[in-house]
């Protein structure tokens, strides 16, 4: 990972922004999109600032005022960029390229939105207004996660990928809450590169409460898991791998060429 990506609150706070035409009149859209005060490199109290013609005089000047700044089509320039978004308020998602290619991060965003029911936003205003009745199913932590985890499974109650799942938080909290039983899996590799990775590997990676792996297991696969899933180094599967899902990785010896 190249750069940390971070969602800044901008709402009533001076942005700079310099240039003229088309790109930055993009960057202004956005930037007033966000609720940003859009002033002039003169401002003092901004500590952001977009070059919307990439000038790097600008640049290092706005640099020289400790101000992060982003230059348009200069990523060498760039303390940060600005990624494609997909927009379902509250649901955001940032998709960037670390300025490699804005043509990619525009059509990932573009399947993206094809994909994405317009009625994501709701399903997270759903969830967030009936955090406290959650919180009260389920007052132990982990099974918290786990039920939720599980409900917005793929064919869960409350799938995000369900244009009426917003509708359906009332009957998955009246219900079971689709809470998953404790299990183990066990993923077998023949390769240490996250892309040769299985769909179902990939998803069960992302769900997983802990990880029991062998030494040899590269940090490369056992970074796609959740980050507060716990690891644990073992030489086989564990006899009891405690509540919710666990996985047992390891990663066979490749076979030998043919001759």
């Amino acid at each position: 990972m190249q750069s940390l990506p971070v969602f800044l609150t901008l709402t009533g706070r001076p942005v700079i922004l310099t240039g003229e035409g088309e790109a930055a009149d993009a960057k202004r859209r956005l930037l007033e999109r966000a609720g940003a005060h859009i002033v002039g490199e003169d401002d003092m109290d901004a500590r952001i600032a977009i070059v919307s013609d990439g000038d790097e005089a600008t640049v290092l000047r706005l640099r020289a005022r400790g101000v992060l700044v982003n230059a348009t089509d200069r990523p060498e320039l760039c303390d940060f960029t600005l990624p494609a978004i997909v927009d379902r308020a509250p649901v955001l998602i940032a998709i960037g390229t670390g300025g490699a290619s804005a043509g990619l991060a525009k059509a990932l965003r573009q399947r993206l939105e094809a994909m994405l029911p317009v009625r994501l936003g709701a399903l997270a205003e759903a969830l967030f207004d009936a955090r406290p009745a959650i919180r009260a199913r389920w007052a132990d932590a982990g099974a918290r996660r786990r039920a939720i985890d599980a409900g917005l499974a793929p064919g869960g109650m409350i799938d995000p990928l369900q244009e009426d799942a917003a509708s359906a938080v009332p009957l998955w909290l009246a219900g079971s809450g689709d809470r998953a039983a404790s299990r183990l899996e066990a993923i077998r590799m023949t390769s240490g590169d996250p892309d040769d990775l299985t769909l179902r590997a990939a998803r069960l990676l992302g769900e997983a409460d802990r990880l029991y792996h062998s030494a040899d297991v590269p940090a490369a696969i056992l970074d796609r898991a959740r980050a507060d899933a716990v690891r644990i180094v073992a030489d086989g599967p564990p006899d009891a791998p405690g509540e919710g899902l666990s996985l047992w990785l390891s990663l066979d010896a490749l076979p030998p060429p043919r001759a």
